[in-house]
Parts: structure tokens; C-alpha cells; sequence
């Protein structure tokens, strides 16, 4: 078993900086381009975890951009459903074979790319 250890502590500058959304899309590319080759087990693992770390990083940023949307408005439905997504997805574990944890690692790509879209969209990259 592995001992783990606490992340270190976010100061506030670093929570008030705006996603790297293309860092996001490069990572995302890598599994989602209509060139993309299968990733090798250990390129997959760390893109799962590249992946899961921009969720946890975008999401935030999304929902505090939405917040200014309002009540009610079709789109603020549409980026709460892929918030909510995306939540699914991170908590959810790979399959144990290669074609499934690549499945999975899609399915977390296809989330940030909703959400990096929804960011620029509803104005967080300005």
C-alpha cells in the first residue's frame, strides 16, 4: 500500500488563476484526434491522471463563470448538466484492460474539451 501524502496547500493566487485551456486541448488531442494512436499503458496512465487534474482545475473555474449566468437561462442548465458530467466521470475508475481505461481516459477528454468550450464561451477566459 502506498503512503500518500496531503497536496500542498492552494494559496489564493494560484485558485484565482484562469485554467490553461490550451494545455487542456493538447491533452485532450492526444486521445480525441481523428489521427490519435491507441496510448501506450503507461502513456495512458498518465494522461488519466493529466486529464483528471484539469477537471479538477476547470470545473471550479466553470462554475464560477456560470454563476453570473442567469437563473433559469438555457445555457446555465446546459454548463450545470456538463459540470455534473464531468463530476460522474472523475469518480468513476477504469476498466482493468487497456481498451477499457482508454474508454474511460476518452470519456474524462471529452468532458474537460465540454468545459474548456463552456469556459471560453460564457466569457472566463477574459
Amino acid at each position: 500500500m502506498k503512503n500518500g501524502t496531503a497536496p500542498p496547500p492552494v494559496s489564493e493566487e494560484q485558485s484565482s488563476l484562469p485554467p490553461d485551456v490550451e494545455t487542456m486541448r493538447a491533452t485532450v488531442r492526444r486521445l480525441l484526434a481523428d489521427d490519435a494512436e491507441p496510448p501506450s499503458p503507461e502513456e495512458l496512465e498518465t494522461l488519466t491522471l493529466l486529464l483528471r487534474g484539469h477537471l479538477m482545475v476547470v470545473i471550479p473555474a466553470v462554475e464560477s463563470v456560470a454563476g453570473r449566468l442567469p437563473e433559469g437561462d438555457a445555457l446555465c442548465a446546459c454548463v450545470k448538466a456538463c459540470i455534473e458530467e464531468a463530476r460522474v466521470r472523475l469518480c468513476r475508475e477504469p476498466g482493468w484492460t487497456l481498451p477499457a481505461g482508454i474508454a474511460h481516459a476518452r470519456l474524462l477528454a471529452r468532458s474537460v474539451d465540454a468545459l474548456a468550450d463552456h469556459y471560453e464561451s460564457i466569457g472566463g477566459h477574459r
